[in-house]
């Protein structure tokens, strides 16, 4: 079976905004979707975190490598990608791109097989999975309103990031933090992120030992990014004296980035992104060498339909898997599947057993937040 064709479908009209400093509008593009095509008539879907135009780039230096490989046989084709492209690649937007499109021929692969994506990574730890729903936080009563909308639709766990929390003052921290606790009671888990990796980031470990103390006591699950996604030293000073677990890693791309944070401890909780640091076939390599150094896996994913898909099926796999994030509300991850997602009274959703990722795109709903498509054969 082989690969006849890939599509770059950016998505627009419905983004979600990132939360960083100039904010960003419906119609921006920061998520791309791929379909890979065979010449048996299966195909797959990817998603990369990344703009269609930095995509449709990548894609185009990469298809000479790509076309005419197998599609099933993720890896290799992955690794192929990634060493063909070193000077030009080695992270980045090419490294985005090759993700979608490992996610892509993991799907191929699942479905070649009959078998669900999670079961060829190695087995299902697991049937199901909570949640997180991920907001960004606002002015005290807009994140209560905020907050309570979100319990509402199921969620028993919510992450709030970003602005304005570490932007004003730690009084003002502290109210934000008070008033979600506040709002959703005791049995609602919370977790911070601090959105270190917005530029120009102002803290250092001094201010995030001491915002820790303080989520403490609130009972905050995670703190995640507090500081600089550069800073490892910092990282390892605050993960060695907080009192609550430290998050981070959603920037790094390629398993190489992720060893010395795990084999120096420098968190608690390593979140990689599987639409944008290698794909599940890279996931899968930072997960085993985290499970070896004793730290927890949460993928990170602010994100669309098939990159949730594809964290499901990822964390089915993973041994001390406990949570998924999932960015709500989301048009891209709640209209484009033609089975929506479910979060069952307990808070958790089902991961997907059918062939693949488990998940198919309707067609008709995609091209309403399609951008200008481009096709590779």
């Amino acid at each position: 079976m082989k690969i006849v064709e890939v599509e770059v479908v950016p998505l627009t009209g419905a983004t979600v905004d990132g939360g960083w400093p100039q904010g960003h509008e419906p119609q921006e593009n920061l998520h791309t979707l791929v379909q890979v095509k065979t010449d048996e008539g299966l195909y797959g879907w990817g998603s990369c975190f990344t703009s269609g135009t930095l995509v449709e780039g990548a894609v185009a230096l990469l298809w000479p490598l790509l076309k005419g490989q197998s599609a099933v046989e993720p890896e290799r084709v992955s690794e192929l990608l990634r060493q063909s492209s070193f000077w030009q690649g080695r992270g980045g937007s090419v490294e985005h791109a090759i993700s979608g499109l490992d996610i892509a021929l993991w799907d191929i692969m699942g479905k070649a097989c009959g078998q669900p994506v999670s079961r060829l990574l190695g087995g299902n730890y697991r049937q199901r999975i909570k949640p997180y729903g991920s907001i960004l936080f606002d002015e005290p009563e807009a994140l209560k309103t905020t907050l309570q909308s979100v319990v509402e639709r199921g969620f028993k766990a919510i992450k709030m990031g970003w602005r304005p929390f570490g932007r004003r003052s730690r009084k003002f921290d502290e109210k934000l933090v008070q008033t979600a606790r506040d709002t959703v009671g005791e049995h609602v888990e919370l977790m911070v992120d601090a959105g270190g990796s917005e530029q120009f980031w102002p803290h250092g470990t001094n201010w995030a030992r001491e915002t820790a103390i303080m989520l403490a006591d609130y009972d905050i699950t995670w703190f995640e990014e507090p500081l600089p996604p550069d800073d490892i030293e910092g990282f390892i000073e605050l993960t060695r004296v907080s009192p609550v677990p430290i998050a981070g890693g959603e920037v790094l791309t390629r398993r190489q980035s992720f060893a010395p944070w795990l084999e120096r401890r420098a968190v608690d909780i390593i979140q990689p992104d599987v639409t944008k640091n290698g794909g599940l076939t890279e996931s899968r390599r930072i997960a085993a060498l985290a499970f070896d150094h004793n730290v927890t896996v949460v993928p990170h994913g602010w994100n669309t339909a098939v990159g949730l898909a594809a964290d499901l099926q990822f964390s089915a796999a993973i041994p001390v898997a406990r949570y998924v994030e999932y960015l709500t509300p989301c048009a891209y991850i709640e209209e484009l599947p033609t089975s929506p997602f479910r979060i069952d009274a307990e808070g958790f959703l089902e991961i997907p057993t059918t062939p693949g990722l488990g998940i198919d795109i309707d067609l008709e709903k995609l091209k309403k937040f399609s951008g200008k498509r481009t096709v590779f054969k």
